[in-house]
């Protein structure tokens, strides 16, 4: 069984597939991937997660609302999130942390960034 369960949620399958795959460079990782925040919410509550990776501009519905909904749900409101959102997007960089991301990301995404971020976040030696 993986030591960390890390959810992705990004609605370009591309971006998801990049991240997913810098990610499993990790060890006693395992990825979920989910396309928008209603299927996070789902893949939340069906299952434990180490960590959350969330694209703010997203359809039905966007990372800055999953992340308000994370951080007011006593369950969930411990679990470290990240915030990837396009370069440029100074205000939603500010509204993320202000709604409590714990990290923030541009795209395009650096791995070496990415897994920097994650094993900071999740105090892990890779």
């Amino acid at each position: 069984m993986a030591a960390y369960n890390l959810l992705i949620v990004e609605d370009s399958p591309t971006m998801r597939q990049l991240i997913s795959f810098s990610l499993k460079r990790l060890k006693n990782v395992k990825i979920v991937e989910a396309t928008n925040g209603v299927d996070a919410l789902k893949k939340l509550s069906e299952e434990k997660f180490s960590l959350i990776i969330a694209d703010i501009n997203m359809p039905l519905m966007d990372g800055l609302k999953l992340l308000s909904i994370i951080r007011s749900d006593p369950i969930y409101n411990n679990i470290p999130v990240i915030i990837v959102t396009t370069e440029g997007a100074e205000a939603d960089r500010e509204k993320g942390i202000k709604l409590g991301a714990n990290a923030y990301l541009s795209k395009p995404i650096q791995t070496t960034e990415l897994l920097k971020v994650v094993t900071g976040l999740l105090k892990i030696e890779n």
